[in-house]
Order: C-alpha cells, then sequence, then structure tokens
C-alpha cells in the first residue's frame, strides 16, 4: 500500500505552518556498552568453550603421573537476521509540492524506526534474562541461572537472589563476580566493569556508586564501592529495559555478550513503472547473544 493524498490530506492545503513527528529526539547505541561488537560474513557464527585443566593433583614419590583431559563444551550459535522497512508514494503525492516531508521520511523516519528496532532487539536478551520462555544458552539455561553446568565444577550460577538495587545486595553481587570460576573450578579473577539498570534506578545508582559515604548510614564508613572503584566504568541508564527494577552487571570476563553485525544500515529507493509509485527501503542484518553466561551478572527486581 503507497501513502497516497488522501491520507496526507492537510499537506496539500495552504496555510499549514508546521509538520510535526519526524523530528522527535532518539535514544541510539544505548546497546554499545552491552555488548561486544563484532563483524560477521557469514549466514551464522558460532563460538564453543573449551575446557581447560583442573587443578593439579599431587604426586607421590615413584607413582605415576596423573593425567587430564580438555574438551569441548557447549556452542554458542548466533543465526543473523534481517530487519527491513519500507514505505511507497504514489506519484502524485510526489507531484504535490510534498518532495520534502518524503524526504525526511526516508531519511529520518526510517534510520529513526531501524535505530529503535536495534535498541529493542538488544535489550530482548536482557529482559528475558530470567524467564523460562527466554533465549537458552548453549548450555540448555537461561541467560541469568543458578544452575549452569560445567565440566568437572558442579553447578555455578551468574543470579543474585531477586532484590531492588541496594547497598548491600550490591556488594553481594561484587563479591560473587570476584569468585566466578572456569568449568574445571579454577579462579578466573573476574571483576565488573558497568552497572546496567532501568530508567527508574537511576537515582539510586547515582547515589550507590558517587557518595564518598555508605549510603544511608549514620556511621562514618566509607563507601568500598566508591573509593575502591569496583565498578570502573560506572552505570548505564537502559531505557529499553522493561522491568522497573532488574539490573546487571557486566564483567571483565570476555566472549560474553555478543552482537554480530553482518550487513550494516542502508536505504534504497527505486520507482515502480506501472504505477509510478516510488518506494523507498531501509535493511539491516545483524544478531545479539550470549557465549560465555560469565560475562554478566543479573539480578532480578524484589
Amino acid at each position: 500500500m503507497a501513502i497516497n493524498r488522501s491520507s496526507i490530506a492537510k499537506e496539500l492545503l495552504p496555510g499549514l505552518n508546521a509538520v510535526f513527528g519526524i523530528e522527535y529526539g532518539e535514544v541510539n547505541d544505548e546497546h554499545k556498552p552491552l555488548y561486544e561488537v563484532e563483524n560477521s560474513d557469514r549466514a551464522f557464527e558460532e563460538e564453543v568453550l573449551f575446557t581447560g585443566f583442573g587443578t593439579a593433583p599431587d604426586k607421590t614419590e615413584g607413582a605415576a603421573v596423573s593425567y587430564d583431559d580438555a574438551q569441548e563444551s557447549y556452542t554458542a550459535r548466533y543465526d543473523n537476521e534481517t530487519v527491513a522497512l519500507a514505505f511507497a508514494v504514489t506519484e502524485e503525492a510526489m507531484e504535490d509540492n510534498l518532495y520534502d516531508t518524503f524526504a525526511k521520511l526516508r531519511a529520518k523516519g526510517l534510520a529513526r524506526a531501524m535505530a529503535n528496532t536495534k535498541q529493542v532487539k538488544a535489550a530482548a536478551t536482557f529482559n528475558n534474562a530470567f524467564a523460562s520462555s527466554g533465549v537458552n544458552l548453549g548450555d540448555g539455561k537461561t541467560l541469568c541461572a543458578s544452575d549452569h553446568p560445567t565440566v568437572g565444577d558442579g553447578d555455578q550460577s551468574n543470579l543474585i537472589a531477586a532484590s531492588d538495587l541496594a547497598q548491600a545486595t550490591l556488594e553481594t553481587a561484587l563479591t560473587n563476580i570476584q569468585k566466578v570460576k572456569d568449568d574445571r573450578g579454577i579462579l578466573i579473577g573476574a571483576s565488573a566493569l558497568s552497572l546496567h539498570i532501568p530508567v527508574d534506578s537511576w537515582n539510586i545508582a547515582d547515589v550507590l556508586l558517587n557518595t564518598p559515604g555508605k549510603v544511608s548510614s549514620a556511621d562514618n564508613d566509607i563507601n568500598a564501592i566508591n573509593s575502591m572503584g569496583m565498578i570502573p566504568q560506572g552505570y548505564r541508564v537502559n531505557h529499553f529495559l522493561t522491568d522497573s527494577d532488574s539490573w546487571y552487571l557486566i564483567t571483565d570476563v570476555p566472549n560474553g555478550m555478543k552482537h554480530f553485525q553482518r550487513t550494516p544500515l542502508s536505504t534504497a529507493m527505486e520507482g515502480d513503472f506501472d504505477t509510478g509509485n516510488v518506494r523507498y527501503k531501509a535493511r539491516e542484518r545483524y544478531v545479539f547473544g550470549v557465549s560465555d553466561y560469565r560475562g554478566i551478572f543479573g539480578v532480578e527486581g524484589a
């Protein structure tokens, strides 16, 4: 269906002062602090977890050395998805001095819609982090779970007990991150990089990270989170997180949250010979996902 003169009748009348709704601001690129970004040249990408060796056992004098096996564990698969949006305009509407309006729709309207789509898709991984119906990892678990299976260290957790963002719960999460081990039970020296929150938590996050003293305490205790720089990249508000009290910590564990960009945003236009309509299209291809769950710790609000 094409945009015709009847659907934009007001713009054909003299005396119209302004057309509004196209010039709104945008909330863009909030996905970038959440994901490692890589280019892709395939229909899909796969990343496999390779387990190392466990702690070496004691060898008694004269006894044989112990052997261990390294092996592949689960595989994370990323299927690149195509996102596209188009609109058409009749040649009569184009003729009647409305070229500027449609030029704005093409340049700004399509770009704004495509940018919003990317942010929604990026946040969906987090919005479904605790849901059994969400996207499962290669190990068959949800993004944030207390029972991620390992080869040699039982179940591991990147889930903190449901609680709102507060000093005590944030300290617990930061402590748990420092205790993270690999699949064979060896500490990996993980630490938090950044805190990610919905817009509802901007005030408490700023207080917790930037107040010199311990929050809501009458004692003269320092705020260790602040003084030790426990979250070096600070906090980021993500306007596309739908749970008003969930929050997440991105860690320095590599190959955690991943965003593969297959084809960057492009636009095109063409005329249709039979109808005279002009068609505009925007297209992009990418995927969001996760390889190593240790790259994120999540807390579902109370």
